[in-house]
């Protein structure tokens, strides 16, 4: 085959063919590097003529004169080339957009007048989509397109934050961007993604979904960066600020590199590592949490995670044993997987989920075995390069095992850090990641031009409706209704979001469904709605956190409760920042009008709920299930009347009543819900668990507005 032409196209960001300025901004990240080193590796091989970078040529005293030259060379065969269009300026990506058809049309230009058109365009993020959608369907060539991170997602993410609908739109032009991926999902003749994790739960949630057209292509990892140790890592200052820590440094290093951020679990991690003396005899805990002075100076989550860690090395008193040094430098980051090579340790991600797992790859490059969580990339990681293990990152038991297999027999280590070491070359380094894209493109030239008739749209962007349903009265007691609902949730997933809501605290919760295979939702309320979780990544609201502190003093209910008779508290792990739990023994126990009684007199201003007649839950005053759906609706602008809601006890009620559909299942606590009877909105089922609430799809035609017309029907 003749060897071919390839346009790659990544609008904004500012690149460069040295020297990347990784991190200057929100627009200079991982895909500046990506789409350089893919173009650089590609125009490498023998089935390659050109490769093209095309961007966006910037004129601003503010930056390097670099990106003002409209051609720079690469290598011999790979080249940037810069397209004028909009300002002259640095701006933003999301300010592009009206630029866009402009960059197109000089795009096109200068392809013409280059006497050769691309074989292939290959466009990155959503603004790049735009254009090469336009390009691909003018110069009649496939288009491939890789999303880097999507609209649906990032909308999430912004939401959870704090930022409004409104405010969104007009700063980051969400409808447009999402309108183009659909419609460069719908005319991309191959999709490129990281994991097979993306393609299911992030591009799923696109009407132009099309599976069979999108293929795992992982990215590349630096090999002169990241590799095995020499010696010299041992005498840089990392190592010095390691060792001050440790009472015996030779001792092999766990290593844990992440934010300190709870969804990164590092409390699992050192429970599981001070729960074992056999681990604490033969290894060190590392942990590398982000740079820090003071921790009272971090946000409020990184505080509690920071908090923690100091709290459980005092309780298991793992003074001597545990390194968690406050600062380290990005240059830094090779030489602490090269320290913990050398000591023939393990690098270990215990993270709730991880998406991709780029950490892990740099571990393997440096010839560290793995532990790993099995939820997302580390799963195709390990399969590749077969350097490690898969765990449940709630299993703290798990955890240390596994923790022990890798450390424990020289052999295994040994092993396994030579597997992984040949499968980063195999998989995950620059060279294979573009042998691997060349086999995966080199069908479509002989297809021709850009996939045609894709699939229908939905008449509404964003989703328009939503479910919420109880865990454990609700989807835990039937098996098999609860394999039916799951189905049915799937089918609808495009316009209707699925959310759990629970009393479980987000560890336990993350339990029991994965016990009970039940997917992750669009929207996982937990501890009687005090934490409120967004998929894909169990993104926090931190809005919402913010919101329900108000008149919260935690400290003052324990000392009005803790002493009245038949009221016991319940275990540390079922207390939440938030959220205040006792057992309560009605025979004994005062009533719950002369409990609020008591915790008004003492200027507590709080939301009190009993629960199967044993329960007692302490909440601030704006938290609730009820609060904590109301709350999703209003962020998300999904009306209640949209809105199916289904419980079974006491703790439901407040999220039943009002303008919300709702039902309640027929296992439901009878004493706690009988008033709810008289409320005529509510669906009362015949059927109970998971099949109560497929009744009441039913009843209420929830999902018939979902179905997407028939072309050409009347």
């Amino acid at each position: 085959m003749t060897p071919i032409y390839i346009l790659m196209l990544s609008v904004h960001g500012l690149i460069r063919g040295h020297d990347l300025e990784l991190g200057r901004d929100a627009d200079t990240g991982g895909q500046t590097l990506y789409v350089a080193e893919v173009s650089r590796n590609l125009a490498e091989l023998p089935g390659v003529a050109q490769v093209d970078l095309m961007t966006r040529r910037v004129v601003d005293s503010l930056v390097s004169p670099d990106y003002a030259e409209p051609i720079e060379a690469m290598g011999p065969k790979a080249r940037i080339v810069r397209i004028d269009a909009g300002p002259e300026g640095y701006i933003r990506k999301e300010e592009l957009w009206d630029h866009l058809d402009s960059f197109a049309d000089n795009a096109l230009a200068f392809l013409r007048s280059g006497g050769r058109v691309p074989d292939l365009i290959h466009s990155h993020y959503a603004d790049a989509g735009y254009v090469g959608t336009r390009l691909a369907h003018l110069l009649g060539v496939p288009l491939v397109h890789t999303g880097h991170s999507l609209g649906r997602v990032k909308r999430r993410r912004l939401i959870a934050s704090g930022i409004k609908r409104d405010v969104i739109e007009a700063r980051y032009h969400m409808a447009r961007r999402v309108e183009a991926e659909e419609l460069t999902l719908g005319s991309a003749s191959l999709v490129i993604a990281s994991t097979a994790n993306e393609i299911e739960e992030q591009y799923g949630l696109y009407d132009h979904y099309q599976p069979e057209q999108m293929r795992v292509i992982p990215p590349g990892t630096d090999l002169k960066r990241f590799m095995p140790p020499d010696g010299g890592e041992q005498h840089a200052p990392i190592a010095a600020e390691v060792a001050r820590f440790l009472t015996d440094p030779a001792k092999p290093m766990i290593l844990a590199l992440s934010r300190p951020d709870e969804r990164k679990n590092i409390a699992t991690l050192v429970r599981a590592f001070g729960e074992s003396p056999a681990l604490q005899d033969l290894a060190n805990l590392v942990v590398v949490a982000g740079n820090r002075d003071d921790i009272r100076d971090l946000d409020s989550g990184a505080q509690t995670v920071l908090g923690d860690l100091l709290l459980d090395i005092d309780r298991y008193d793992l003074y001597g044993r545990v390194a968690y040094p406050k600062h380290h430098r990005r240059e830094e980051v090779p030489l602490l997987y090269r320290l913990a090579t050398a000591s023939g340790g393990v690098f270990v991600n215990p993270a709730l989920t991880e998406p991709f797992g780029l950490t892990l790859i740099e571990a393997a490059a440096s010839g560290l075995p793995i532990v790993a969580t099995s939820d997302g990339g580390p799963q195709d990681i390990i399969a590749n390069c077969h350097n490690g293990y898969l765990i449940d990152p709630l299993n703290a038991e798990d955890m240390a095992a596994a923790l022990l297999n890798a450390l424990k027999d020289k052999g295994i280590w040994t092993s396994l850090a030579q597997a992984g070491l040949q499968g980063v070359q195999r998989h995950y380094s620059w060279l294979a990641h573009a042998e691997c894209y060349l086999a995966a493109v080199t069908p479509l030239l002989e297809q021709g031009g850009p996939a045609l008739n894709p699939p229908a749209r939905r008449p509404m962007l964003y989703h328009d409706r939503a479910i919420f349903t109880d865990l454990d009265q609700n989807l835990l007691g039937d098996p098999t209704s609860l394999a039916d609902f799951v189905r049915v949730v799937r089918a609808h997933r495009k316009c209707a979001t699925f959310g759990i809501v629970t009393g479980r605290s987000l560890e336990s919760a993350l339990k029991v469904m994965r016990r009970y295979g039940i997917p992750m939702p669009d929207v996982l309320i937990t501890s009687l709605g005090t934490d409120i979780h967004f998929a894909p990544e169990y993104t926090a609201d931190t809005a919402w956190t913010r919101h329900i502190d108000h008149l919260w003093t935690p400290a003052v209910v324990r000392t009005i409760l803790d002493e009245l008779p038949g009221l016991a508290r319940q275990p540390k792990k079922d207390q939440g920042r938030y959220k205040v739990s006792y057992y309560i023994d009605p025979r004994v126990a005062p009533s719950l009008e002369e409990i609020n009684r008591l915790l008004h007199q003492g200027d507590q201003t709080v939301n009190v709920t009993l629960s199967f007649g044993q329960f007692l839950d302490v909440l601030p005053v704006r938290a609730s299930k009820g609060f904590a759906v109301r709350w999703f609706a209003d962020q998300w602008g999904i009306p209640l009347e949209h809105i199916l809601v289904a419980g079974g006890s006491g703790s439901d009620e407040d999220m039943m009543r009002g303008n919300t559909l709702a039902v309640v299942v027929a296992n439901r606590h009878n004493d706690e819900l009988r008033a709810l009877a008289e409320v005529e909105r509510i669906y009362f089922a015949q059927a109970g668990y998971a099949r109560g609430i497929l009744e009441a799809i039913d009843y209420y035609d929830f999902y018939s507005a979902c179905r997407v017309p028939q072309l050409g029907a009347d």
